[in-house]
């Protein structure tokens, strides 16, 4: 008696390896864009859940940025059903303004799939993200210079959200896809080089592999992994960190100055960072320059004046403290 396709044993394994501490009963989502790396994760995880007892549903978000949209996620949708995902919600979504139309419909697509994960109350949420794309994500964060947390890539696991795929290729979704002649949809933006990931797809992924030779985009991911663990020591150590510094001062977030130049300044900026997070800086906007000039307000005190920060909110050094509050 012969098994599965390897490609479809390969996605079996992953998903059923991000499932092992769930307990029967328990139901996961599966976020699908009818694509073959969501396709492979959507057939897997229902091979996976029927033979574990778990609950299976899925979502399919039509962003409606090209015409008949919605009819491709009603079609996706049919695929779904028929893999024996119950429920399966279409869910219709408008993509605003923002920092660039990626982002847009990033955020757009995720606070979709939060509304349907808390409305089936599920205990795992499942992306179809792989180890390309975890790839190419460790080459953006690389060009823009936004330090370990973005090189770090994509966490298997953050809160509700689990990432099954990373350590398979994309190649394999698609001979998953096909050893089980399931149809996929070839999304047009996935080939638009308007779009940095797919500049960096079709373009920068082909170049190192033809001049540095096969493997790279393993070897990035396996570049994440040690990074995203680096970085998790790090945190940790920030987090005591922040224990130790903070002062009383009931105006202002305030730490102690001593405490802070105790600690290398990989760890002191990230209890800057999350200070001025908490004080009110609007993520995305913060930047790692601007974290190194609360920093020098440390270690290159010479009596400079405030750093001013995004959200209208300030550093300063004060009486031996650094201290961080939204201006009056």
């Amino acid at each position: 008696m012969t098994g599965p396709h390897a490609a479809v044993a390969a996605t079996r394994h992953a998903v059923r390896a991000s499932l092992a501490d769930l307990t029967p009963g328990a139901t996961v989502l599966v976020a699908v864009s009818g694509g073959a790396d969501s396709m492979a994760l959507a057939a897997a995880t229902a091979f996976v859940a029927e033979h574990e007892g778990l609950g299976h549903a899925a979502v399919i978000v039509d962003h409606q940025l090209q015409q008949g949209s919605l009819m491709v996620a009603r079609e996706v949708a049919q695929r779904v059903s028929n893999l024996g995902f119950e429920p399966v919600v279409v869910k219709s979504v408008m993509v605003g303004g923002g920092p660039g139309p990626e982002a847009s419909a990033r955020d757009a697509r995720y606070r979709a799939i939060d509304e349907v994960a808390d409305a089936l109350d599920v205990e795992a949420v499942l992306l179809g993200h792989t180890l390309d794309d975890q790839a190419e994500s460790v080459l953006l964060g690389l060009v823009r210079g936004s330090g370990s947390r973005s090189i770090s890539g994509m966490s298997p696991v953050r809160g509700r959200y689990r990432r099954p795929l990373l350590s398979v290729a994309r190649a394999i979704t698609r001979q998953a896809c096909e050893a089980e002649a399931m149809g996929v949809w070839e999304d047009p933006h996935n080939r638009d080089d308007a779009f940095a990931r797919v500049r960096v797809r079709l373009r920068v992924m082909p170049v190192i592999e033809s001049e540095l030779g096969p493997g790279m985009a393993q070897a990035l991911a396996r570049t994440a992994e040690l990074v995203r663990d680096d970085d998790r020591a790090l945190e940790g150590w920030a987090a005591d960190l922040a224990l130790k510094a903070r002062v009383d001062d009931e105006v202002c977030d305030a730490l102690d100055v001593e405490a802070m130049l105790g600690a290398p300044s990989a760890v002191r900026r990230r209890v800057i960072r999350a200070v001025a997070l908490q004080a009110g800086v609007p993520g995305g906007d913060l930047r790692a320059s601007q974290v190194a000039d609360v920093d020098a307000l440390l270690s290159r005190w010479k009596g400079q004046g405030p750093v001013h920060l995004p959200g209208g909110v300030r550093a300063w050094r004060s009486c031996g403290r650094l201290l961080i509050a939204r201006s009056s």
